[in-house]
């Protein structure tokens, strides 16, 4: 049985049919060359809610949804396109779902908030404030 406290360090989330099996597929190649995030992402598919394309809430972030967020570490918001590693561009503003922040922010929906460790192994905050699904303009 889950804590309370786990509730809160990981909220429900929800994830497209379609990206699933795509999520999953790279996080098992990745394994080797990022154990860390590809673990943590594998385990974020494994509980997540897993819907079809179209009823997908528009307010979940799905792979290139443009995401706004806070991370309690920095203080500072930032929007980013949650892309796949090929595509990844941090001067873009385009993070790999391979990252740990874009694995942390997959399946989210805007006003949730999750405990999610950094590089180093600390935990921090990530709060999404704004998502805009694929396909839309970026705010």
């Amino acid at each position: 049985m889950r804590s309370q406290a786990d509730a809160v360090a990981r909220p429900p989330i929800i994830m497209a049919e379609t990206e699933v099996e795509r999520l999953s597929t790279l996080a098992l190649q990745m394994e080797q060359a990022a154990p860390v995030a590809a673990e943590m992402l594998l385990r974020e598919i494994q509980r997540a809610d897993i819907r079809a394309d179209d009823d997908m809430p528009r307010q979940v972030v799905r792979m290139r949804s443009t995401v706004r967020f806070e991370d309690d570490a920095h203080g500072v918001a930032r929007s980013v396109l949650l892309v796949y590693p090929k595509e990844a561009d941090i001067a873009s503003g385009k993070i790999s779902v391979l990252s740990l922040v874009g694995a942390g922010l997959i399946g989210l929906s805007t006003g949730q908030a999750i405990r999610w460790p950094d590089r180093d192994g600390h935990e921090r905050w990530l709060r999404i404030l704004k998502t805009e699904p694929p396909g839309r303009l970026a705010f």
